[in-house]
Order: C-alpha cells, then structure tokens, then sequence
C-alpha cells in the first residue's frame, strides 16, 4: 500500500513514516497543504494521513479539494484539534477517521488497518485463492493452514495485485505501488521479487501470470 502523509511536525511525521515503512508500505511525505493537493491529483496513493494545520493550505481544504474531484481515497485525519464540533465538520467534509494528537503509534496503525479493511469492501479485508489465504491489513499470507513468510517487497506485490481481482496490474502500476518518491525499484528488481514469490506460492493453487504486454494477473492455477 502506498501512503501520503502530509504533516508539517517533523517529529510526527517521521515517526509514523519509520513505523508505514517497516509494515511494509511506500511512503511519501509532503509537508504543506499545497504540496499535499498537488501529490493527490495524480490518484497513485492508497491512502492519506491528514494533518488539519497545514500551511500555504489548511488540511480542511485539501480534504475538501480531495472530495471535490470526486476522490473514495480513504483519509485518516491527525489533529490537535479535539473540539466535538470540529471533529463532526471535518467528518462532514470527508474524513473517514479522526485521531487527535498525541496518539500512540499502535492505534494508529489499527485505525490504517481498518480502513484499508473498509476500503475493500470486506469486513475482514481477506483474500483467498486456492490453498492461499491474505490478511492484507495484517499483512500476513498462509498455504493452507501453514504461514507463508513473504518479504516486504514479496507482499507489496501480491497485495497490489490481490487488491485488484480479475483485473491486469501493469508493471509501472507494481513499482508505483512498492516505492515512495525517495525509493527505487528496477524493473529487474520487480522480476526478482516475482520470480521468488512464484516459488513461494508452488503447491498453493494460486499463481502470479504473465499477461504478454500488459501486465500480471493473480489467479487460481490449474488445478489448483
């Protein structure tokens, strides 16, 4: 999953970016509501985390922008602001969740899981495919009853191709998903991450294809 957060405390912000990333996700972060506007109009993000004191744009405006544009992508809004009131109008404007500072990280992390859980449409947010079984918010995969253990890269890529059932994920969709704007990934290195997460899924029923062209499908395996 990839992630914006914009947030102008250095200290907050690189504390939750440190903790995103070692779940596993690509992280970008901006630190103004002009730079936060601006990274969401090209729809690469999964998710923002959304501070409402923001300069040069006030995240309340950046939230409605988002929503204007006709935007489902979830936000989780982090504010000092713990006024009823504010909380209902920034709810009222779009947020999905609202957690006043100071949190601890371990909420803040149930409270992203639940809205991935939520933006897939699933209360558990659970994939199966054959013997193969993903908690994608939990970022956990079983063959059969057994744990499957998936690097992070392993993982980014068969969640961003699960989060697309029945559908082709191009090879720029793939790297755009894995990497955040301070991260690279080859195309080479996206081959080696699906090479060793092919053998890892032998013997599950689920398969990583090669659409010629295109892109890559998962999918049940014959006979799986």
């Amino acid at each position: 999953m990839r992630i914006l957060i914009a947030e102008d405390d250095p200290a907050i912000a690189a504390a939750i970016s440190d903790a995103l990333r070692r779940g596993g996700h690509a992280v970008d972060h901006v630190a103004s509501g002009a730079q936060a506007d601006a990274a969401l109009s090209d729809g690469a993000h999964d998710l923002l985390v959304l501070d409402l004191g923001l300069p040069a744009l006030d995240g309340s405006e950046v939230l409605q922008r988002l929503r204007q544009r006709g935007s489902g992508l979830p936000v989780l809004v982090i504010t000092a602001r713990e006024d009823l009131h504010e909380r209902v109008r920034v709810l009222d404007l779009g947020a999905d969740d609202y957690l006043v500072k100071p949190f601890a990280l371990a909420e803040f992390e149930a409270r992203l899981r639940a809205l991935q859980r939520r933006a897939t449409g699933k209360g558990t947010s659970e994939v199966c495919i054959g013997r193969l079984r993903l908690d994608l918010p939990g970022r956990r995969a079983w063959i059969g009853g057994e744990p499957l253990e998936l690097t992070a890269r392993e993982f980014g890529v068969i969640e961003a191709l699960a989060s697309r059932p029945d559908r082709i994920t191009h090879r720029d969709q793939l790297v755009e998903a894995l990497c955040g704007w301070d991260q690279e990934l080859t195309y080479n290195g996206l081959d080696i991450a699906i090479h060793r997460l092919r053998r890892k899924l032998q013997g599950s029923g689920a398969n990583v294809r090669t659409v010629r062209g295109l892109g890559y499908l998962l999918e049940e395996s014959a006979g799986g």
